[in-house]
């Protein structure tokens, strides 16, 4: 069991869940903070809040002092972005990282990655984790994460055991991320099923993601990666109809095909990088690999090694997201007020 754990993202979506699964668990924790009011966020959730970023190595490092574990979570995600943005937080935050932890004698450190990273113009259909990264890896989130998944991998010794885990497509209560920008898109008018949104998708629901963690903490073997997701496949079009439901918002029925959204994200991407327009293209090439597409993973190796079973299924997650949305409206609000201000 583990007795205490320093979090970075902890204020953000799976970081709040997780810290609450670590609490419940009896777990001291202590979480990385950038402001005021991610300070607030995880001091209610009873957790220690330690003022910094992933630039103060010696603010990690004091964090870090006498845990048994870190979760490293937070990330510069999204589809668009400057490349040096997601390199500086992605690759050089998750190297300061790892040499606070080593400083710090912790002994575990859990690195939470993702899919994106083989995303290079190839479907994934049922991949593990022998599937090689791509050469050319599509945007600079799945490149960075892919170089930060390098350190951690090498990082990996018997003082410090190191592991990465990947879940796709998270999802639940308290998402200030992607259901949030479907949500946006569909009352804007800017939404469209790619080919129908007849393909499959895996999924992962955060009590799932947190689970996979804290299995991974305890049993996972350094320098491997697991994949995390609800088990089953799902089709794309009736995962995003329920999901957008539960929030009480109706998809409709516009589609594009395949060809046109890829065509329509590499011409969006060229102007936008031509005229050096701010904000992000309506379409990216990395959202219509990702989304556009089947994108299955297996994580028969994360049930085999760590025990993992994904206690939630997707029906009870979508039971439990639509209670948490109609005991709170203000909960919807929220969500689009965070995103807007992003």
């Amino acid at each position: 069991m583990l007795t205490r754990a320093f979090v970075t993202g902890g204020s953000g979506f799976v970081g709040r869940h997780l810290i609450a699964a670590l609490r419940a668990s009896g777990a001291e924790v202590r979480a990385l903070v950038r402001s005021e009011k991610a300070a607030k966020i995880v001091r209610v959730a009873g957790t220690i809040p330690v003022s910094g970023d992933l630039e103060n190595q010696e603010v990690l490092h004091q964090g870090m002092e006498g845990c048994e574990v870190v979760f490293h979570l937070a990330a510069m995600k999204g589809m668009w972005g400057r490349f040096e943005d997601f390199q500086r937080v992605n690759v050089s935050g998750t190297a300061r990282v790892l040499a606070a932890a080593r400083a710090a004698s912790v002994a575990r450190l859990i690195y939470t990655s993702t899919e994106a990273v083989l995303a290079g113009g190839t479907p994934l259909v049922n991949v593990d984790e022998t599937r090689p990264r791509p050469r050319r890896p599509v945007g600079g989130y799945a490149v960075t994460k892919g170089m930060a998944e390098d350190l951690v991998l090498a990082a990996n010794s018997p003082e410090l055991a190191t592991i990465i885990v990947r879940p796709r497509l998270i999802w639940g209560p308290g998402d200030t991320e992607g259901l949030p920008q479907v949500m946006a898109a569909v009352r804007s008018g800017r939404f469209a099923f790619i080919n129908g949104g007849h393909y499959l998708t895996s999924t992962c629901y955060v009590a799932n993601v947190c689970e996979g963690l804290l299995l991974a903490a305890e049993r996972g073997r350094g320098g491997q990666i697991y994949f995390l997701s609800d088990g089953e496949p799902v089709e794309m079009r009736t995962f995003l109809t329920a999901l957008l439901r539960a929030a009480g918002v109706e998809p409709g029925k516009r589609s594009i095909p395949r060809w046109l959204a890829k065509l329509v994200a590499s011409y969006a991407e060229f102007v936008w990088q031509t005229f050096r327009l701010r904000g992000s293209p309506p379409l990216t090439r990395l959202a219509v690999l990702l989304m556009g597409e089947e994108v299955t993973v297996n994580d028969a190796k994360a049930r085999r090694e760590l025990g993992y079973v994904g206690h939630v299924s997707r029906e009870e997650g979508m039971a439990a997201l639509r209670a948490s949305l109609l005991s709170d409206s203000s909960i919807l609000a929220g969500m689009e007020q965070e995103r807007s201000n992003r």
